[in-house]
């Protein structure tokens, strides 16, 4: 009889679209599972490749506003996903960066995480929550602290539920280990190469894409530019559009969001791709590459096996790294980009970037799944 597979993800919306949702959706061309998140968006949604899909949700899918995302619900979201029903499945697959990992099995079920991150506003970005927060100072931030402080516990335990941990890089690989004392083998994310234009000859523009949140750096970006007073272009979203839109020279265009093809369009001809924040992964930086187009990045995170610094690697070099998130390293950063721009390959970019395809996410995760379904047999067979 063949095995009967579930797979969790936290929420499915048409705002979520990121690196978790392109695993998801991959993970979903190759294997025949039943979908489950907190709340389901996307099966109503005409443009989605899930619509009119059937799609478990929970209690938080009937919630006021709910579709803006489930955040607002955060101590509930523990609970919520502990009470999903998955006893029939052989199989859980769940893909994770805040609690779909905590659903409940029994011994006789396998479960395998794709882990993208531990969660980030619980652990390492903390008080950076705290203090950009209306609930992080007085009274409502003592009780903030009290929510995370036992979502932590929660998060702790729940990965004792977990059989097998996927890591989206060595640097999430590293964060798993220290939050949860757990080992996890790295399965780097699929980017759509294929879907990327690549455009030797650039134009005179800097380019970031980002959610445009405190985390993300894209401030200090702008600061920096600001004191180049070179062109940058700014994509993206979020609840620092304000701050942005009033710090910004006129050197700087904010284009807010945008669809994919005016993104792939400004990426294919940027002269360079600027990122600042400590990313798990980074798969615009992976995006950019594939374009052809160099990176600036902050040398820290998932950038450090995305991006190969061209002072290191010579002329198969991708971008420049900076090893501090200070606008004086990033305006460093970006001098010694110019002073190297002519040795820069987009073959070379290009090249690098289908080390991150999706066929080869396919091929390894699928391999995993077999090699860890194969094990669960002969520790049955041996018990």
């Amino acid at each position: 009889m063949p095995l009967k597979y579930a797979l969790v993800h936290e929420w499915l919306t048409p705002k979520a679209t990121g690196g978790s949702e392109q695993v998801v959706r991959e993970i979903l061309n190759h294997v025949d599972a039943d979908l489950y998140a907190l709340i389901d968006f996307e099966s109503s949604n005409p443009e989605s490749y899930l619509y009119k899909r059937q799609i478990g949700t929970t209690f938080l899918q009937h919630f006021p506003f709910a579709r803006n995302g489930v955040q607002k619900y955060l101590p509930l979201l523990p609970f919520a996903i502990e009470q999903l029903d998955l006893r029939e499945y052989d199989v859980i697959l769940s893909s994770s960066h805040a609690v779909a990992k905590g659903i409940l099995t029994t011994p006789d079920q396998l479960h395998i995480c794709y882990c993208h991150s531990p969660m980030r506003y619980a652990w390492d970005l903390t008080f950076d929550y705290l203090r950009h927060s209306k609930l992080g100072s007085g009274i409502p931030g003592w009780a903030t602290r009290y929510v995370l402080h036992h979502l932590r516990l929660w998060d702790v335990i729940s990965a004792n539920r977990v059989d097998y941990f996927i890591a989206n890089s060595q640097h999430t690989a590293r964060r798993i280990w220290r939050c949860y004392r757990r080992e996890a083998t790295v399965i780097y994310p699929p980017v759509n190469i294929e879907s990327f234009p690549l455009i030797p000859e650039k134009e005179d523009f800097y380019l970031t894409v980002s959610r445009l949140v405190s985390y993300k750096q894209v401030s200090l970006i702008i600061r920096a530019f600001n004191q180049m007073q070179k062109k940058l272009v700014v994509i993206g979203t979020g609840a620092e559009m304000t701050k942005i839109r009033e710090i910004a020279n006129s050197n700087i265009q904010i284009l807010g969001w945008q669809p994919d093809a005016v993104v792939k369009k400004y990426m294919a001809h940027a002269k360079g791709f600027v990122y600042a924040a400590c990313e798990d992964f980074g798969i615009a930086l992976v995006e950019a590459q594939a374009c052809g187009t160099p990176v600036i990045a902050y040398g820290v995170g998932g950038a450090q096996e995305t991006v190969r610094d061209i002072r290191e690697w010579g002329e198969t070099g991708t971008g420049v790294l900076f090893g501090k998130q200070t606008e004086a390293a990033l305006v460093e950063a970006t001098e010694t980009f110019e002073a190297y721009q002519s040795k820069f390959n987009p073959e070379y970019a290009r090249s690098h970037a289908s080390k991150f395809s999706r066929q080869i996410f396919a091929q390894r995760y699928l391999e995993f799944l077999h090699k860890c379904i194969e094990q669960k047999a002969l520790n049955s067979i041996q018990s």
